[in-house]
């Protein structure tokens, strides 16, 4: 290519910036909200350096070269803090496809000739292109791993194993009970176990939607591991149309406690620790052997 990029490149960084600073301020998406003007130009001018200083003549026509490493790890940091802070692939995406429009305009000034004119887009198009879809692919790495995070919060919220007496532990289910899950509700009760010596474990699933054959085995696995700690299980929350179902199913849980409601669990797990709690005059709760 007889036109020489690298210099126009390096003589008009300033102007490249400015230009895809307009570009990126006159989006009516801009999302002020999480990132100030001033912090978006420092984005920009760092990766604006970068390409000036990498850009040649040599590699303009080759996105798969190593000299595009710093760029491309500059892209990826800017992409994996955009998918944490909440930033959408559209917005992404705009962000990397203006600067194509900034660095077209300031090349295609200096160019005279019509060939270089044609060989300059196709060159800088498949570059940005290329750029775009690294973009893109991190962007989605680093939004997986923000789901996978807040799946795995949920989760742990969603099943805490709460103390109600000494000696007997409840663990409310909310939603659906998958393998996943079960293995976080399993850990988390038999963790707890140890650590509070309890004897008797309490499952509620007055939360969970719907009862079929999957999530039924969960429940059965999550009883024998309680077992195994030598803890008795009780499965709370049975509701009729739960009940129905699991009739239908032909599910055997007959060798399982299992209660209406969560207080019924709680009323039969102080019968097993011959524990009784009863009113006084002063309207206080006491519990004796």
């Amino acid at each position: 290519m007889s036109v020489a990029i690298s210099k126009i490149l390096k003589t008009k960084k300033a102007v490249i910036l400015e230009k895809w600073m307009q570009n990126q301020l006159s989006d009516s998406g801009l999302r002020e909200d999480l990132m100030s003007n001033e912090d978006l130009r420092i984005e920009s001018e760092e990766l604006v350096e970068a390409i000036a200083n990498t850009l040649n003549d040599q590699n303009i026509g080759d996105p798969e070269s190593a000299d595009f490493d710093q760029v491309l790890e500059i892209l990826g940091g800017i992409s994996v803090s955009r998918a944490r802070q909440g930033y959408s692939p559209r917005e992404t995406g705009l962000f990397i496809y203006s600067l194509k429009q900034a660095l077209l305009e300031v090349l295609l000034a200096d160019i005279k000739d019509t060939q270089n004119v044609v060989d300059v887009m196709l060159a800088i198009n498949k570059l940005i292109d290329s750029f775009s879809i690294v973009t893109f692919e991190t962007f989605i790495k680093g939004r997986e791993e923000v789901i996978l995070r807040q799946s795995d919060e949920i989760s742990e919220i969603s099943t805490p194993v709460i103390r109600v007496w000494d000696g007997i532990l409840a663990l409310p289910i909310i939603g659906t009970l998958d393998s996943s899950r079960t293995q976080v509700v399993m850990e988390n009760l038999l963790t707890e176990i140890v650590e509070s010596g309890s004897s008797v474990a309490i499952l509620d699933i007055s939360g969970v939607p719907t009862v079929d054959s999957l999530v039924a085995q969960h429940l059965l696995k999550t009883v024998s591991a309680t077992r195994l700690m030598g803890a008795e299980c009780i499965i709370s929350g049975i509701r009729p149309e739960i009940a129905q179902t699991i009739v239908h199913l032909g599910i055997d849980l007959s060798e399982i406690v299992t209660k209406a409601s969560l207080a019924s669990a709680l009323r039969y797990a102080f019968s097993t620790l011959k524990l009784e709690v009863k009113k006084s005059n002063s309207e206080s709760r006491t519990k004796r052997l």
